[in-house]
């Protein structure tokens, strides 16, 4: 064997041993990220930067796994009775068609995703602290027009990021008052759901550029989202909830912050 095709080979096994790490990654970030009503858009671009996955083809990856996921969270929630239209309709009408804008547009955004990184991780600190508090706090109902703010809002951040949003609706949710733990993760998993659909759908012309490998990781992604919805959906309690999405958020955080240092670093691409 000459050392060209030695070379040759040892390239594509590192290939195929990238490819199917990926694989165990998007694996376990499905079942933690499905747990909590989010479908694990922001972890999935976080390993793919990791592993040097081109940027012109993560943000439709991310969002094509996040439908898989979602999917599945939406009906295993809905299906234990963890939903409420009254709620997630105004966040739906008002993000839907912003996350069809924010998937069209390109932005040179470390200085967003840093701002945003710190938002998430203060969100984390608060929902750790919310998880300490004995008891469930009363429900309290939304008044519509916020609702449709924050869905233009949470939208817009959504097709810009290539994430569903619910990592920005959830801690709203929980910290308004506006749902209750497994209520705010049913509908954050299918307000992911359709956000998901319709940065897809903004993002339309790099579907193409999706990787051929994109059947195994959706395999994946769906093996993971059926295990962590159907704990969290029925095993997992309140508290254990309120204290897995913390660190959801504080993974999401720390992911959009590297990742804006990451941009500053290269100059402002």
């Amino acid at each position: 064997m000459d050392s060209l095709t030695t070379i040759f080979l040892s390239l594509f096994f590192f290939a195929a041993a990238i490819l199917y790490s990926l694989s165990l990654f998007f694996f376990a970030a499905a079942i933690l990220y499905s747990s909590v009503g989010h479908a694990g858009a922001s972890a999935y671009q976080a390993v793919m930067a990791l592993f040097g996955v081109a940027p012109a083809t993560m943000k439709a990856t991310a969002l094509a796994l996040n439908i898989v996921v979602a999917s599945v969270g939406a009906f295993k929630f809905y299906r234990a009775g963890f939903f409420s239209w009254r709620v997630f309709v105004p966040f739906a009408l008002g993000s839907i068609p912003f996350a069809f804008i924010g998937g069209q547009i390109t932005l040179s955004d470390w200085f967003y995703k840093v701002i945003v990184g710190v938002i998430l991780l203060f969100a984390a600190y608060r929902m750790f602290a919310v998880s300490a508090v004995k008891g469930e706090e009363a429900v309290r109902p939304l008044p519509i027009w916020i609702g449709v703010g924050c869905g233009i809002g949470i939208g817009l951040l959504s097709g810009l990021t290539g994430v569903g949003g619910g990592i920005f609706l959830s801690p709203l949710l929980i910290l308004m008052r506006w749902a209750d733990a497994k209520m705010t993760a049913g509908i954050s998993v299918t307000f992911i759901l359709v956000n998901s659909i319709a940065g897809l759908a903004g993002n339309v012309s790099r579907v193409n550029a999706l990787p051929s490998i994109i059947p195994l990781w959706m395999l994946a992604v769906l093996i993971g989202g059926l295990i962590g919805a159907e704990y969290g959906s029925r095993r997992f309690g309140s508290v254990t909830l309120k204290r897995l999405l913390a660190l959801v958020l504080l993974l999401g955080g720390l992911a959009l912050m590297l990742d804006g240092v990451k941009l500053l670093l290269s100059g402002f691409p």
